[in-house]
């Protein structure tokens, strides 16, 4: 099912539109479009302002890759035949969701780029802090599985692709308005802190309990 849902993202545009709006408004932001976030304005080599912009992205993107994992199955009949061959819920949710946030990784990795350009532009050469660089990609990738989680939750509630979009970005811009921020904001500086770590990912087998809980009282 892992592969399935792999194949079926870069079988069609979903996974070459997200990943593409995702690094092109993030390299924008960063090179082009002038204000706190653009590398030149600051004046120094650093990519703060692409771990402030990414987690706002991710509230829209984690969503809008989780609200088609269970309408179209239920809504094509596929849900039904699924539990008739005795695939475990805890199988079919695990799965999804590593798919999903794999597609996300997927579009967050490519920003290594910006460390190697501000690698070689930065007076000396090489004057940036690869370390704190790695920390915050950690902190992005985290955060970025937790919102999976959170917006796999929302999907469960309606058969309905829009619907499902909707719950999951209000959900997931509630929570990390709340607390997710909160534990996020020191990892976007570098800073890796275990009780973040344990957060993040306590937080995600939470939300995927919950999926589990709730496709078992359907069922």
């Amino acid at each position: 099912m892992y592969r399935k849902e792999l194949a079926y993202y870069f079988s069609t545009p979903i996974a070459y539109t997200v990943i593409g709006l995702y690094l092109l408004v993030i390299s924008l932001f960063l090179w082009v479009i002038p204000g706190e976030w653009n590398i030149f304005d600051s004046g120094y080599a650093e990519a703060l302002g692409m771990f402030s912009l990414s987690p706002w992205l991710l509230i829209l993107l984690c969503p809008a890759l989780t609200m088609r994992l269970f309408a179209e199955e239920r809504q094509s009949g596929m849900w039904d035949l699924l539990l008739s061959k005795r695939i475990s819920i805890t199988r079919i949710v695990a799965e999804k969701y590593l798919a999903a946030w794999t597609l996300t990784f997927v579009s967050i990795i490519p920003c290594v780029v910006h460390y190697f350009v501000l690698y070689n532009i930065a007076e000396p050469i090489g004057n940036v802090d690869g370390a704190a660089f790695a920390g915050s990609m950690v902190g992005l990738l985290l955060l970025s599985g937790t919102l999976t989680a959170i917006g796999l939750f929302a999907a469960v509630w309606s058969n309905n692709q829009i619907v499902n979009f909707l719950l999951g970005a209000v959900s997931c811009f509630a929570l990390y308005w709340l607390t997710l921020q909160e534990h996020y904001r020191s990892m976007a500086r570098g800073v890796i802190d275990l009780s973040d770590v344990v957060f993040f990912l306590s937080l995600s087998i939470v939300f995927l309990l919950l999926t589990m809980f709730s496709l078992s009282h359907k069922r």
